[in-house]
């Protein structure tokens, strides 16, 4: 006997939901017949995926192994499908975007609204997080497509990037600071400071290095709504991505004095991975967009 797709997609959600009764509800089959599925793929590999012992549903040893690999094999098959579908013209399909907290309010938004309004029939999946945790779902295949903060040490070798804005870091605050600013004036001016594993974190880590101090935390730990709510609060300042301030009325930035602190946003997918139809419009749509303009103040195009 061979292994089934469908036999992998009803694992992967029985594992993933850890429940059989709730998994065969939203497949729309009776228990019975999932669990039919699923014995007669323990059958096929040579052993249990599931202990149904312990008063729940736990993943084997085998289980855990094969978990991560019906994953990509069930997204591949996905794209398969959709790419097929997407032939027709772009009026069925989807695309799967990551992107930065800074770009999903100032950006993404207005990309999305013009390739939605092309392309109604297409649907958006959008996840917003830090560049780590994008490049990473991109490399798992539950990615298309995603904008990150190009690291210093490259990105990962499973990825294609292309270069596509140049962005400053300004000094948020409550109360204006002066017209531009040195970093070194922040000495002892207490920073609102993201989370460990954060870009921005270890971004504003390095310029403090670079200009003679250790930053003081007024409050540390959070990503970009909460450290912005922080600084409106009045706990202290921030250094944050220019494009973060949009729609953020109650908070100045400061521009730093040159040659100031930059970081560089990049588009990513997977190297070895044909893009779907809709990803590639997707990919069209905002590299057009950033080529015509106009973008904030802080942010120049490649």
């Amino acid at each position: 006997m061979e292994v089934q797709l469908q036999q992998l997609r009803y694992f992967v959600l029985v594992a993933e939901l850890r429940h059989f009764t709730r998994a065969a509800e939203q497949l729309g089959v009776s228990q019975p017949t999932l669990s039919k599925q699923i014995h007669t793929l323990e059958a096929t590999l040579g052993a249990p995926l599931f202990d149904r012992s312990r008063g729940g549903v736990v993943l084997t040893t085998a289980g855990e192994t094969l978990l991560p690999l019906a994953r990509r094999v069930v997204a591949d098959a996905d794209t398969a499908r959709d790419a097929v579908q997407e032939v027709v013209g772009l009026r069925r399909g989807r695309v799967r975007l990551g992107a930065t907290p800074s770009l999903c309010t100032s950006l993404v938004p207005v990309v999305l609204r013009d390739f939605h309004e092309r392309h109604p029939g297409i649907e958006l999946h959008v996840d917003e997080g830090g560049s780590q945790d994008l490049v990473a779902e991109l490399v798992a295949h539950t990615l298309d497509l995603a904008l990150i903060v190009e690291p210093a040490r490259g990105t990962d070798p499973a990825l294609e990037t292309v270069p596509v804005l140049r962005e400053s870091l300004v000094v948020a605050s409550v109360e204006p600071l002066s017209e531009h600013i040195a970093l070194a004036d922040l000495r002892d001016t207490p920073l609102v400071m993201f989370r460990t594993g954060y870009d921005l974190r270890d971004t504003t880590l390095e310029a403090c290095r670079r200009a003679g101090f250790t930053p003081r935390y007024a409050v540390e730990g959070g990503e970009m709504d909460a450290v912005l709510a922080f600084v409106e609060a009045g706990l202290g300042v921030a250094l944050v991505p220019s494009m973060a301030l949009v729609n953020r009325p109650l908070l100045h930035a400061a521009p730093l004095v040159a040659p100031g602190v930059h970081r560089t946003i990049s588009l990513a997918q997977r190297r070895e991975s044909v893009l779907p139809h809709a990803a590639q419009a997707l990919r069209a749509t905002l590299l057009d967009h950033v080529a015509a303009g106009p973008l904030p103040v802080g942010v120049q195009a490649f």
